[in-house]
């Protein structure tokens, strides 16, 4: 797969103005949910809750992506593991063009290499392009042209439980630095955020229907659709990292498996190396009408830190919660103590 420059672009200069009319129009209209941030409600939309400065990207994507066959979709529900899974399956990807020192990761924030289609960083143009693209969109929110097209689909869940503290301090941080004015207090608590969570209110929630709708395609099309676990790539990631490169149809050879390729990537991708690099330090990057912190994208990175801010009742709950909600579909979430 070669690199070229990401195809970054404002949302407004691809959709028309009656087009953005409309797209707002049915937005206003939509159930709306105010308590996860103070400043921007959650709209209910096709079944998941979106907001609406990332909703009417994804209508524009949903009316207007055309999916090519050589797609590769790396699909995620917010604060998953999507930075790790980006950047794994770039330098994967990238290998024969870039090495850990000339890596464009070591001075480009990876959502910057990996645009996502819902944000509004996709360009209409449907030219040459580099063919990772990134989206957080539900499976049954997909534009139809992906499926139409049988371009592949790599998706990552993780822990719900951990899934959550990582979605309440990243929706935290990113509102707090957005709206200067905000008091501590008026940031939602994690009690509050649990009891819509457990609801199936969060962003891109329900949280189960988002896993379930991936993992259902998973089973039916496992050609196309490789589905994966962030605890199980954590505990070991090189047969994973293995298992990408096949699926991307650019295998490690057993040269590159000999020379320690494999465990090159793996290091330059991990937690301790990408949040220390330079750009995710200091790095700002466009969001919308936001400058966002590249930091606020790394906080912990690990497996369990949910016992830190959920008491054992809680993490209980959500379990049993996921347990009903994935009944007799074989997908399994319940991490065992000593992971």
């Amino acid at each position: 797969m070669e690199f070229s420059s990401p195809f970054q672009t404002n949302l407004a200069a691809n959709i028309s103005a009656e087009s953005q009319e409309e797209y707002r129009k049915i937005i206003s209209t939509l159930p709306k949910e105010t308590a996860w941030t103070p400043m921007q409600p959650l709209c209910l939309y096709q079944g998941f809750w979106f907001f609406p400065i990332f909703l009417e990207g994804a209508m524009y994507i949903q009316d207007h992506f055309q999916a090519q066959s050589t797609d590769v979709l790396l699909c995620s529900s917010v604060k998953t593991g999507t930075v790790w899974l980006k950047a794994l399956c770039f330098s994967i990807a990238t290998r024969t063009q870039f090495n850990n020192y000339t890596s464009p990761l070591q001075t480009t924030f990876t959502h910057q290499c990996i645009p996502f289609l819902d944000y509004g960083e996709y360009a209409a143009s449907q030219g040459p392009r580099f063919p990772l693209l990134a989206t957080h969109m539900p499976y049954t929110c997909l534009p139809k042209s992906v499926i139409d097209s049988g371009c592949k689909i790599v998706y990552l869940c993780r822990d719900p439980k951990d899934n959550f503290v990582s979605l309440w301090h990243f929706l935290r941080k990113v509102t707090r630095n957005s709206f200067k004015e905000l008091k501590e207090g008026d940031l939602i608590s994690v009690e509050e955020a649990f009891e819509l969570f457990c609801k199936g209110i969060s962003f891109y929630g329900p949280y189960w229907e988002h896993v379930l709708g991936y993992w259902n395609a998973s089973l039916e099309h496992p050609e196309r659709i490789l589905f994966l676990k962030y605890e199980d790539m954590m505990k070991e990631t090189a047969p994973y990292a293995k298992k990408i490169a096949e699926f991307l149809g650019c295998p490690f050879s057993s040269e590159e498996e000999r020379g320690g390729r494999i465990q090159e990537i793996i290091e330059f991708c991990s937690f301790e190396n990408l949040s220390n690099l330079e750009v995710n330090k200091a790095g700002l990057h466009q969001k919308k009408d936001k400058l966002i912190e590249n930091s606020a994208y790394f906080r912990k990175g690990k497996v369990g830190d949910w016992r830190n801010y959920l008491t054992t009742e809680m993490g209980e709950r959500l379990d049993n919660i996921m347990e009903q909600k994935l009944s007799g579909s074989g997908l399994i979430f319940r991490v065992s103590p000593q992971d």
